[in-house]
């Protein structure tokens, strides 16, 4: 396969949003070319110094020239710094919007994204790779232009000078070329498997602090060591690589340049045997050949950011160009919104996977019942309500809410009428009263917010801290147990006010006395409103309209507590087994 169209397209993509910023990026070209033309100058005043200022011809050169020197490099500094401050203005702009634009992307990805990629690479792409990009932009821009320009003004002036010792010069250039791009081709693999490997440090640096009290427990120091270890290991090998290839560049071109140099002073002495060249020229001339090795050895070794920077961008579409949930629907629910739910013949199986999750589910819920599904671990409990609000995809089969098909509803629709309270509370590190009013229709008032939280029998915590509900959780709401997460969760969907309400284990993991607190929560959440629940704990799932077990992805009973207990079937079985266990 052909890169070049690849890496054309990386470099129209990074340039397409740089020059959305066109006006300051054309100002800063411009300082930068007024840089570049003032380099030469050094070069040039070399000739009228030795030919007129040292023999006393033109005694004014002695203050004219380190005057001219001074203003020079004045000149020079306020131009370097106008442009570095409009290429990183406007490259901190771009940044801003790749990473809006990256953001906004992920907002919008499936479910199925995130259990495929895992979260340390993504942050990856947001802190380093989009700053990479930008950063390195910005600093191969700023290379090519400038020394590009110094390169081109410095080889007129060694024309004007003597077109014979420049030709001479520029034989150096195509095979420098050469050998750059070969460099170049190695340079981009070693920031490819550099880009993949720091992701894979960030993940484990991730899991080490999420999981440093199961490290400490279960003396896990020497496996997470090794684990790092190695990976980190890994990175330095790449950066060696790195390093000398982009170390090699320079010395080889440097090494044809210094032959290309004893070339040329050879020939000018023999030009100057022959009054071809005088004193001062040749001065000049050589000054100008050695002013342009620094430009092109930063054009050498530009080499290295502009493939750092492509196999970042690489990384950064990958996430931008990632498809969108699907979210063909056109029709909205009529309000108010009942909450009838049918499944009807509704099939699940993962990609790749040897069998269906879930077969040929069938059954209604009418507006106001709670129904419960109960089953043995794997037996597709959750992804069965994963696909109600669309987070998981029924491969054949309908779901209708109030008689329409799902899929023919927009996703705001759809998500708008599903409130949800899981095992796995997911709060923000923002204040308690942010995350009750999160996804409220409209800004909810102080008051309505207190009744939800006295509703969730959360009030009385709120009030006791010092800044009340303005206080802030922490991240991953730290400062709260796990009976008051569920709580504030339970508030947060009592604010939200949905029809339909899915409860997954929402009282699993809690002990009895925080298990008591949300479970009288959850009966004031579910008080009219159509209810899925996903029990582990049978007790709590007793008063439900109807219990629906599942085993290996098929429905085999479904009823009431006491007839299922009647039937002696799977549930009775389940049951008995809990019962046992707490006795």
């Amino acid at each position: 396969m052909n890169s070049h169209p690849v890496k054309a397209d990386l470099w129209r993509r990074v340039y397409t949003r740089v020059l959305k910023y066109w006006k300051a990026l054309a100002l800063g070209m411009l300082f930068l070319t007024g840089v570049a033309a003032s380099q030469p100058v050094l070069a040039m005043l070399m000739k009228p110094l030795l030919d007129g200022g040292f023999n006393g011809q033109n005694p004014d050169y002695v203050w004219k020239i380190p005057l001219a020197i001074v203003g020079i490099f004045l000149v020079r500094g306020v131009l370097n710094f106008l442009s570095d401050y409009l290429l990183a203005w406007s490259a901190n702009h771009v940044l801003a919007d790749l990473r809006g634009e990256m953001f906004d992307r992920l907002l919008r990805l499936p479910d199925t994204y995130f259990k495929r990629m895992g979260s340390s690479l993504l942050l990856n792409r947001f802190v380093v790779d989009a700053a990479g990009v930008m950063q390195l932009a910005t600093e191969v821009i700023t290379v090519l232009v400038r020394e590009t320009l110094i390169v081109v003004s410095l080889v007129c002036v060694l024309l004007y000078l003597s077109w014979q010792l420049t030709l001479i010069a520029l034989v150096a250039f195509p095979l420098s070329t050469f050998i750059m791009r070969a460099i170049s081709r190695r340079i981009r693999r070693i920031n490819r498997e550099t880009i993949a490997m720091n992701g894979e440090l960030t993940r484990i640096v991730s899991e080490a602090i999420d999981g440093q009290r199961v490290i400490k427990l279960f003396s896990g120091y020497e496996h997470e060591e090794a684990r790092f270890l190695q990976v980190n290991s890994r990175l330095r090998r790449f950066a060696m690589r790195n390093a000398v290839a982009t170390a090699a560049s320079a010395p080889i071109t440097q090494a044809i340049s210094a032959v290309a140099l004893a070339i040329v002073v050879a020939t000018a002495l023999g030009q100057s045997g022959a009054n071809q060249i005088t004193v001062g020229g040749f001065a000049a001339f050589v000054t100008a050949m050695l002013q342009i090795l620094d430009p092109l050895k930063r054009l050498a070794n530009v080499a290295s950011p502009m493939q750092r920077m492509l196999v970042a961008a690489e990384s950064v579409f990958a996430l931008v160009d990632e498809m969108p949930e699907p979210d063909a629907g056109t029709r909205t629910l009529a309000q108010p919104v009942r909450g009838r739910i049918e499944f009807e013949n509704v099939s699940h199986r993962f990609p790749e996977a040897a069998r269906d999750t879930l077969a040929d589910i069938s059954f209604k819920v009418e507006p106001g019942q709670t129904v419960a599904f109960i089953g043995r671990s794997g037996s597709g409990k959750t992804t069965l309500v994963s696909m109600l609000p669309r987070f998981a995809l029924p491969s054949s089969g309908l779901i209708r809410v109030d008689g329409v098909p799902i899929e023919e509803l927009t996703l705001t629709s759809l998500r708008d009428a599903i409130s949800l309270v899981s095992q796995d509370v997911v709060l923000f590190d923002e204040t308690i009263a942010a995350n009750v009013s999160y996804g409220a229709r409209s800004e909810p008032s102080e008051q309505i917010i207190r009744q939800a939280l006295a509703d969730a029998n959360l009030l009385e915590f709120v009030d006791s801290l010092p800044q009340g509900m303005h206080s802030r959780v922490g991240e991953n709401a730290a400062r709260l147990s796990g009976g008051q997460r569920q709580r504030l969760a339970i508030a947060r969907a009592l604010i939200k006010d949905a029809p339909i309400l899915i409860l997954d284990e929402a009282t699993s993991a809690l002990d009895n006395e925080s298990e008591r607190q949300v479970q009288a929560s959850l009966e004031r959440l579910m008080k009219g409103r159509t209810t899925l629940v996903i029990a582990h704990r049978l007790s709590t799932v007793q008063n439900a309209d109807r219990i629906v077990v599942l085993d290996k992805g098929r429905i085999v009973e479904q009823g009431g507590h006491s007839d299922l207990l009647a039937a002696g079937g799977l549930y009775a079985a389940l049951y008995k087994m809990q019962f046992s266990e707490t006795a």
